[in-house]
């Protein structure tokens, strides 16, 4: 934990800055770096401008675009304030995967404006990460992005529905269950909860119930959007606490504390519970432990077992995204990332990973079904499955992928 007064010093002048890459000490180094020799990349990117990647920073730089207007649990503070928050962001990139990224929080918050600042933007970045754009309206505004040629994805979506996909298959695994048997509950429709249902049900998921502020979304509500709508219920269930009633999973993306003792208990054998909310989760893993022996328990916390943390996401699927220069992020690559980082959780941990999070044992089981993220295998395994799977897609821009090689240049 910390105090506000450390916060602040932490963030004091920024977290990010701006470093040339190459030598500028003389008058020789000056003259190629700009004028005149600068010229002769330029002209050779107007006669191909796919050269820009070979002769700029684009290969290798994401935007991380904001309006403010859904900021972690702080809601609609704006862009200005939302920016240490995307500085944090770029800072993650880089450090996980060492993608550049420059945060750019826009005082633009229509679809229309969004959309055309990102699609003026687009000659000068590898790819665009939306950041804290809230729903529905982000939705309309990645859709309309998808043909852009450059990756475009909204985190606040597939994050968190990429990370609690690959927990959920290895929680299914151990618990022997089937996705198409399975009944989940998410609490939380929004950006995130509806993704996470979208993944769940490409995975074989037939029996998803979304619980908003209003109660389970089913046929007698008059007052749903067209992304709700996907995932109305037969269920004659109207509240959080009827529709957990045998449920298998409870994916949590709503309010600190909503889950109560009959509410555990109601559950299915061997319940899957991810209660994300941020920083006091829906339940907490400690109430849960002492009434179900049998639950696999994740939350958004570090100091709790099974984090579900968008940085095993975000920075690696850009990645591989990036150096493969695909045109968009498909939903192969991200079930591709999720299932990378679940056969990942399968493996032997090292020793270096335990003694960052000041443990002595790690091995796959109810309390470790997601990776950490200071696994150092991370960049390369889910990196190379997502390049490999936008090539499969057919939407790789280069030509000889050879994903042995890409493998080992990343480890």
């Amino acid at each position: 934990m910390y105090i506000k007064e450390d916060a602040l010093n932490y963030h004091l002048g920024g977290k990010i800055s701006v470093e040339p890459t190459k030598n500028m000490d003389s008058s020789s180094d000056l003259s190629l770096a700009y004028s005149p020799g600068v010229a002769e990349p330029c002209l050779e990117i107007a006669k191909n401008e796919d050269l820009a990647y070979t002769y700029t920073t684009k290969a290798n730089l994401v935007a991380i675009v904001s309006d403010g207007s859904a900021v972690l649990g702080l809601g609609n503070i704006g862009p200005s304030a939302s920016k240490p928050v995307m500085e944090g962001k770029a800072c993650l990139f880089k450090k996980f995967a060492n993608v550049n990224a420059f945060d750019l929080e826009i005082n633009a918050h229509s679809i229309e404006e969004i959309v055309t600042f990102c699609k003026f933007l687009a000659p000068s970045v590898g790819g665009i990460n939306l950041e804290d754009i809230a729903a529905p309206k982000c939705f309309e505004i990645e859709a309309a992005l998808q043909d852009l040629g450059i990756p475009v994805m909204h985190d606040d979506q597939h994050g968190t529905a990429i990370i609690s996909t690959a927990g959920l298959m290895n929680a299914m695994e151990l618990s022997g269950k089937k996705f198409k048997d399975i009944k989940v509950v998410i609490s939380g429709a929004g950006a995130a909860g509806v993704a996470s249902a979208r993944m769940y049900r490409n995975l074989g998921v037939e029996n998803i119930i979304l619980v908003d502020s209003k109660g389970v979304i089913n046929k007698e509500r008059k007052d749903l959007n067209s992304y709700k709508l996907e995932f109305v219920s037969d269920t004659k269930d109207k509240t959080l606490k009827e529709a957990l009633k045998g449920a298998d999973v409870f994916l949590g993306l709503s309010a600190p504390k909503i889950l109560d003792d009959e509410m555990i208990l109601s559950m299915a054998k061997d319940p899957v519970i991810f209660a994300l909310a941020n920083p006091v989760p829906e339940v907490m893993p400690e109430d849960v432990i002492r009434l179900r022996k049998d639950a696999i328990i994740g939350t958004g916390r570090s100091d709790y077992p099974n984090q579900i943390n968008n940085v095993l996401g975000f920075p690696f699927i850009f990645r591989g995204a990036l150096d493969v220069r695909a045109t968009k992020i498909t939903e192969n690559m991200k079930i591709a990332a999720a299932k990378a980082l679940a056969d990942l959780a399968k493996l032997p941990v090292s020793n270096e990973v335990k003694k960052a999070y000041n443990l002595s044992n790690l091995e796959f089981g109810r309390e470790y079904v997601i990776p950490k993220p200071f696994d150092e295998r991370v960049k390369a395994i889910v990196s190379t499955a997502v390049a490999s799977a936008a090539v499969k897609d057919k939407v790789a821009r280069i030509a000889n992928f050879n994903e042995k090689e890409y493998f080992e240049s990343l480890k």
